[in-house]
């Protein structure tokens, strides 16, 4: 492989994982990240901790990358040597001109691949139960851009032959002239009860799914106040609705997530299993703090406990101890404390199993927990988050010689693309797992849009939340994944 090489990747045009996993390994070992719109947000949690991401949304009447800048930033970025993705949605060749950027690579000598993606012309509609093509009904289709430039109606000059074919007419980039592809295939002969539907879905901001017939279609659009991007289908396969018969607990629930992904992932799984449509609209990275902790100190046989606040804690503290290879055995003299399950599994991982685990998952538990199980003499080592609880560092240094080592903190993504704003304002229930968390959604967010649920994971985060937001909102009943899901589904099924 060439020192400049690009890897042109289509994401798909829905969740994280309907990516292909040849584009998901490009987007794990790249160096650079160039990105689009309409791009699930959870794929950039796949990225390397030193990868640089670069945003060139292009949208139709939306403050845009022109092509051209795209183009060059791709070539700029090849130049440098680094490894590249070009992330797009959907399949970079069905309209998403990925051929131009191949062109421009071509042009300055840069080596590339393509990596095919799921493309919304045949997702969208099959994720709402439409079929393309159907045994009796349909043994076609055309994909048709509804954007053109050079046309009097902004419309393919083709489309009237279009109207005399037996197959199904799908259109992207339409939704604008709806009306206009409606009249122009009645008058070419296309008869008005054609059924027809519209469907905005993967990670469009307003996922909506409307059906009709040409004559009707663009009035029931309007009524349901779709937006764009959407996917429309005629054809006689329209009217088929293979949707999933399944019923789910949080069918219909739009779920937004805050954090980092080792918190977002878990929660992703949970919902999406309970038939929620979830995404992220505030990504977090960790951040590992220098160790200006000695760790010789741990090793003078004197009786101490090693507490743990977070699966994070326990992996930045023994990524320390191997890079300086210090012997697990000259621990034998500590006890392993922490908050929960989770945190107690990421410990397992590493051979060791907590001596000390309150039954309740919160930092007061764990304080009352550790201060009724060991001696006072014991000296008390926190690993945690720079951010982590004041309260628990009180009560532990009030009964013992307490040490507060931060390990790491928590960055919060800044500079919110327009897409993912606009989608925040379709969520029914926003999550927060963490108080820093809700700090930096306030801080990039002008606030919680209405009618929206909030749901923190745990008492501190629900202290934090209560001190910006003066609405009713959820807690979990315990600071896990599993019961922030759980609370959600609850609280739908009131709803």
């Amino acid at each position: 492989m060439s020192d400049k090489f690009v890897s042109i990747v289509g994401a798909g045009c829905g969740e994280k994982d309907l990516i292909t996993l040849r584009g998901l390994n490009r987007i794990r070992s790249c160096e650079v990240l160039i990105y689009d719109d309409l791009i699930d947000e959870a794929l950039l949690n796949e990225l390397p901790e030193s990868a640089e991401r670069i945003y060139m949304g292009k949208r139709l009447n939306k403050h845009s990358a022109k092509q051209e800048e795209i183009n060059a930033c791709i070539v700029s970025k090849a130049l440098e040597g680094k490894r590249v993705v070009r992330l797009k949605g959907g399949d970079p060749f069905v309209f998403g001109r990925g051929g131009e950027e191949c062109q421009a690579l071509i042009d300055s000598g840069i080596d590339f691949e393509l990596v095919p993606g799921l493309s919304s012309s045949i997702a969208i509609p099959e994720l709402s139960g439409i079929p393309v093509t159907h045994r009796g009904l349909s043994r076609g289709f055309h994909v048709v851009t509804a954007h053109t430039a050079d046309t009097e109606d902004g419309l393919p000059e083709y489309i009237d032959k279009m109207a005399c074919l037996d197959v199904t007419l799908v259109f992207l980039m339409g939704l604008s002239r709806l009306d206009k592809i409606c009249k122009r295939l009645i008058t070419s002969g296309m008869r008005e009860t054609m059924p027809a539907a519209v469907v905005s879905g993967g990670n469009s901001p307003n996922p909506a799914t409307v059906r009709g017939n040409l004559l009707t279609i663009s009035e029931k659009v309007k009524e349901a106040q779709v937006k764009a991007p959407a996917v429309i289908i005629v054809g006689e396969t329209a009217a088929l609705d293979f949707s999933s018969r399944e019923i789910k607990p949080l069918n219909g629930a739009v779920v937004a997530l805050t954090g980092t992904e080792s918190v977002t992932s878990k929660l992703q799984g949970i919902l999406s299993g309970m038939g929620a449509s979830v995404f992220t609209a505030q990504s977090a990275s960790l951040v590992e703090l220098p160790f200006e902790f000695d760790l010789a100190s741990l090793s003078d046989n004197k009786p101490k406990t090693l507490v743990f606040t977070s699966a994070n804690g326990v992996n930045v503290f023994f990524k320390r101890l191997k890079e300086q290879k210090f012997d697990l055995r000259r621990l034998n003299s500590c006890g392993f404390a922490v908050i929960g399950k989770a945190t107690a599994a990421a410990l397992e991982g590493y051979g060791i199993y907590a001596d000390i685990c309150p039954e309740v998952y919160t930092s007061e538990a764990l304080a009352e927990k550790l201060i009724s199980t060991v001696s006072p003499d014991n000296e008390i080592f926190l690993f945690r988050s720079a951010e982590g609880s004041e309260p628990l560092y009180n009560k532990l240094s009030a009964f013992a010689k307490t040490v507060d080592v931060p390990t790491y903190t928590v960055k919060a993504e800044a500079d919110i693309p327009e897409a993912l704003r606009e989608r925040l304002n379709t969520a029914d229930y926003l999550l927060f797992s963490s108080s820093g968390g809700v700090k930096s959604f306030f801080n990039e967010f002008e606030g919680i849009p209405e009618g929206i649920r909030c749901a923190c994971i745990g008492e501190v985060t629900a202290k934090t939340l209560a001190g910006k937001y003066d609405k009713p909102f959820i807690t979990a009943e315990a600071a896990t994944a599993q019961s922030l899901a759980e609370a959600i589904k609850n609280d739908f099924k009131l709803k």
